[in-house]
């Protein structure tokens, strides 16, 4: 683990009921960076996820966090979906206490300030999801970890999230990891791209990870092609050693698609 990674996880194997969720997964995350997991479903991504906060423990192979390392968290939106009627403003101390200043801050910094006392049900998706990531920039995180979240929102709502991610990186320092299906719009502020399928099929940088026949093989030419709209749009002023995974790939061995 270098002093510039937040979290890494090497080798790590998830097996239930004798079947392998994740073999010998390779992933970190750097500060300033943005990782973003991508796969079919069933590859694992939440699992991923899990290990990474800590939740479950590898049942081989390592995870090793940085020191105090502090983790804002974002859940895909269902699990807000599921709960009884509460405002934003509930939602926003529903697991710490934050003082009222701060809460309206973080929520006029995502242009919800308006909203505080909306209950969460009747927002649209992207409203919610942006209540959502005030939320967790609340906590001032080292490391933002974010579970699909543009689902269920349009390809421009979906890139004003993506925006958003990248001012909160760039504020607070922190590094961020993104799971996500989304092809059209994932790639525009992502550093590097870990593409699993229960095991990593490749990883390294947007472009390399598109044409990597993996990747074609899981998600068609037409997806790449899509990709190329969107790519990359950031300029590449990346700090030394933020794009060491690229053409780095672990092609798969005993295990097919899961």
């Amino acid at each position: 683990m270098t002093d510039a990674s937040l979290i890494d996880i090497a080798g790590a194997c998830v097996i239930r009921k004798r079947r392998h969720i994740l073999d010998r997964i390779d992933l970190t995350v750097g500060r300033h960076e943005i990782v973003t997991l991508i796969g079919p479903n069933g590859a694992g991504k939440s699992t991923v996820v899990r290990l990474a906060l800590g939740l479950i423990a590898p049942d081989d192979g390592s995870v090793t966090r940085a020191p105090g390392l502090r983790i804002g968290y974002q859940p895909q939106r269902t699990a807000i979906e599921q709960t009884l009627p509460m405002t934003v403003r509930r939602l926003m101390t529903l697991t710490d206490r934050h003082e009222p200043a701060a809460i309206k801050a973080a929520l006029a910094r995502l242009g919800m300030a308006d909203m505080i006392d909306a209950d969460v049900h009747t927002l649209s998706g992207g409203e919610l999801q942006r209540a959502m990531l005030a939320r967790a920039f609340l906590r001032k995180p080292d490391l933002l970890v974010l579970d699909e979240p543009t689902q269920n929102l349009d390809i421009a709502g979906a890139v004003e999230i993506y925006r958003v991610i990248a001012e909160m990186r760039d504020e607070l320092g922190c590094g961020v990891l993104l799971v996500s299906h989304d092809l059209n719009v994932v790639m525009a502020a992502t550093n590097r791209v870990y593409c699993l399928n229960g095991h990593v099929c490749c990883s390294g940088h947007p472009e390399s990870v598109t044409r990597h026949p993996e990747f074609l093989r899981l998600f068609g030419s037409n997806a790449a092609g899509a990709l190329a709209v969107y790519t990359h749009a950031h300029d590449h002023d990346h700090a030394p050693g933020h794009n060491r995974g690229d053409g780095h790939h672990h092609h798969h061995d005993r295990h097919g698609p899961h």
